[in-house]
C-alpha cells in the first residue's frame, strides 16, 4: 500500500491479482491497480464509499492533478475508489506488442468485456473494502458495466449514478449505429454553421490528403477517412472549437500542411495509449447469441454516400471502429487478427439479466444529455423505462462530458435522495 497526498485529497494505492478467466483459474493471473481518494480530515474515518467506472471501453480512470468537477462533489461524503479496468492504465495494460504474442488474440480481449470487469470489482469490493456496499458513478460506457452489475450482483450496490451512458436493450450495433450516423451528419452540419469558413479549409485538406503522399509522424498514412475520424470531438463541450482550432492551422502561406496540424492529428486519431477503445468498440453490444456483428458501423456506413471521402463539405465520423482503422494505424495494426475473429463471434458471454433489470431496488439516477452524439437519446430512454427503481434527467445543457460540469453528481445525488435515498 502506498499513500500520500494531492492537494485536496489523501491516495492510496495498491494492486490485487486477478484470474485472466474467471472461469478456468489455470489462464493465469493479470494485474489490477486500484487507487481511492479521500479527504484528508475524513481519512480515519469509514466513509461511504463510491466507485468511478470510467468510459471507453478500453479507458483507465483520471489521474486527477487536484480536487475539481465530480471530484470536489464526491470527496465530501465518499472515499472514491478508482479500479483501472483490466487492460488499461496500472491493470496489465494491453498493447500490439502483448497482442501479437498471444496465440488466440480474439480469445483474450473476450476477457475484457463488462462481465469480467464487475467480477474483478466484486473481488476488490470483497477483499479490500470489507465487503461493505458501494455507489457508482458511471461515465459513457460505464453505464454498460452499471447495468451487468445490476443484473450479476445488485446486492453489493448502495445507488448508481449514470452520466450518458445506458445501453440501448436489447443490445443491437446495427440500430446504434443507424442513429449515430444521423447524429454525426447533424454535429458536422453544426460545425460548419458555427464556422463556415471551415467547410472549404476542411474540404481542401481532403483534397490534398486525396492525392495521396501524406504521412503522419508515425509514419503511417493520413487518409481522408482518417480525417473524418476527428468528429469525435463533435460529442464534447469544447469539441468544436477543438476542432476548429485544429483546422484553422493546417495549411502553411505556401499551402503545405504543417507540422503542427499532422502531430495534432496523429495524436487524436491514433489511440496509442487507449487501443482497446477501437479494438472492443462493437463488443460492448456483445449479449448472449446477438452475433455475429461483422463490421456493423462499415456496413451502416457503406449504405451512406453522404460520408463518401468526396462529398463536399466532408462529413465527419465518430465513435465507430472501421476495418481500415487496423490497416492505416500503426498502433492498431497489431489487433488486425484479433478484430477479424471478434468479428465473426456468434454468441456472446450475457451481460444483461432483463428480468432482474426489471424488478431492480438498487436506487439509479442517470442524465440522458438530449444531443448526446455518442449515446441514444431514444435507447437510453426505452431502457430506462424498463429498469426497476431508476429516474432519469433528460437535459441539452450539456455534451456527453457533462460530468466535468461540477454540478451533475449533486443533482443525480439528490435526485436518489428525494425517493428515499442510498441503501445501507
Amino acid at each position: 500500500m502506498i499513500e500520500y497526498a494531492i492537494p485536496g485529497a489523501w491516495v492510496r494505492e495498491f494492486t490485487v491479482d486477478v484470474p485472466l478467466d474467471w472461469d478456468d483459474p489455470d489462464a493465469g493471473t493479470i494485474e489490477l491497480f486500484v487507487r481511492d481518494l479521500v479527504d484528508p480530515d475524513r481519512r480515519h474515518l469509514p466513509m461511504p464509499l463510491i466507485t468511478y467506472l470510467q468510459g471507453g471501453p478500453g479507458g483507465a480512470n483520471p489521474r486527477p492533478a487536484g480536487v475539481d468537477g465530480w471530484l470536489a462533489e464526491a470527496l465530501p461524503h465518499y472515499r472514491v475508489v478508482f479500479v483501472d479496468q483490466r487492460g488499461t492504465g496500472g491493470s496489465s495494460p494491453i498493447d500490439g506488442d502483448l497482442i501479437a504474442s498471444v496465440k488466440d488474440p480474439g480469445g483474450y480481449l473476450l476477457h475484457f468485456r463488462a462481465d469480467s470487469i464487475v467480477r474483478d470489482l466484486e473481488h476488490v469490493r470483497r477483499t479490500r473494502y470489507d465487503d461493505r456496499r458501494w455507489a457508482t458513478l458511471a461515465q459513457s460506457f460505464g453505464g454498460w458495466i452499471t447495468l451487468t452489475y445490476l443484473s450479476t450482483a445488485p446486492e453489493a450496490l448502495s445507488a448508481c449514478y449514470v452520466c450518458g451512458g445506458i445501453p440501448g436493450l436489447p443490445a443491437n450495433p446495427d440500430e446504434v449505429y443507424r442513429r449515430t450516423f444521423d447524429r454525426a451528419a447533424a454535429k458536422t452540419a453544426d460545425f460548419y454553421a458555427r464556422y463556415p469558413q471551415d467547410a472549404e479549409t476542411v474540404g481542401a485538406i481532403a483534397d490534398r490528403l486525396a492525392g495521396g503522399g501524406v504521412v503522419l509522424p508515425d509514419g503511417s498514412p493520413l487518409s481522408v477517412r482518417r480525417l473524418q475520424t476527428l468528429g469525435g470531438d463533435l460529442g464534447f463541450g469544447p469539441g468544436h472549437l477543438r476542432l476548429h482550432w485544429l483546422v484553422s492551422e493546417a495549411f502553411t502561406r505556401d499551402k503545405r500542411l504543417t507540422t503542427g496540424f499532422l502531430e495534432s492529428v496523429l495524436v487524436r486519431t491514433s489511440n496509442a495509449h487507449n487501443p482497446l477503445f477501437w479494438a472492443l468498440q462493437e463488443t460492448i453490444y456483445g449479449d448472449g447469441a446477438n452475433g455475429p456483428f461483422r463490421w456493423s458501423a462499415q456496413r451502416e456506413r457503406d449504405l451512406r454516400p453522404e460520408f463518401a471521402e468526396d462529398r463536399r463539405p466532408l462529413l465527419f465520423t465518430s465513435e465507430m471502429a472501421f476495418p481500415w482503422l487496423f490497416e492505416e494505424v500503426r498502433a492498431l495494426r497489431p489487433f488486425a487478427p484479433a478484430m477479424e475473429q471478434l468479428a465473426a463471434v456468434t454468441e456472446w458471454t450475457p451481460l444483461y439479466d432483463p428480468d432482474r433489470l426489471a424488478a431492480n431496488e438498487v436506487p439509479l439516477a442517470a442524465v440522458v444529455y438530449h444531443d448526446d452524439l455518442f449515446v441514444d437519446e431514444g435507447l437510453q430512454r426505452s431502457t430506462l423505462s424498463r429498469l426497476g427503481n431508476a429516474t432519469a434527467w433528460i437535459t441539452n445543457e450539456f455534451e456527453h462530458d457533462g460530468i466535468s460540469s461540477g454540478r451533475t453528481l449533486t443533482r443525480l445525488r439528490e435526485m436518489v435522495r428525494d425517493r428515499g435515498g442510498e441503501r445501507r
